[in-house]
């Protein structure tokens, strides 16, 4: 008697190939998207993207001209997290201006924050 086999995501009978594991594609996905969810390593790097996309973001709304200075405290309000960033910049002044992908701040006295655009001279040589 042949044993049928049975999707592990949803419990559907499988038809076709006899080494088929899955009843479809979205089932194959649903599957492999639970067991990243499950690795904690990819779930540090889930949650650090989404820290990074957030503050990126932040900085597009706060900046919609390209340079802007504001308050510290304005960006921790609307949930930036200044510890997580993507690269950094430092000036031949020796000014470090920290980025989140294409937008970039520099920390000045007072609790001010200069939020920059990504400029092509700042590539690294």
């Amino acid at each position: 008697m042949k044993q049928e086999n049975k999707c592990p995501q949803c419990g559907n009978t499988l038809s076709g190939r006899s080494d088929k594991r899955f009843c479809s594609s979205q089932c194959r996905a649903q599957a492999h998207n639970a067991n990243r969810r499950q690795n904690t390593g990819e779930q540090l790097i889930l949650s650090i993207n989404a820290i990074l996309r957030r503050n990126r973001t932040i900085l597009r709304q706060a900046s919609p001209q390209g340079k802007t200075t504001t308050n510290r405290q304005v960006l921790q309000m609307l949930g930036f997290d200044f510890r997580h960033f993507t690269h950094t910049y430092r000036t031949k002044q020796g000014n470090t201006y920290h980025f989140c992908y294409d937008y970039g701040y520099l920390l000045l006295e007072d609790e001010k924050v200069l939020i920059v655009n990504w400029q092509p001279y700042m590539e690294k040589s």
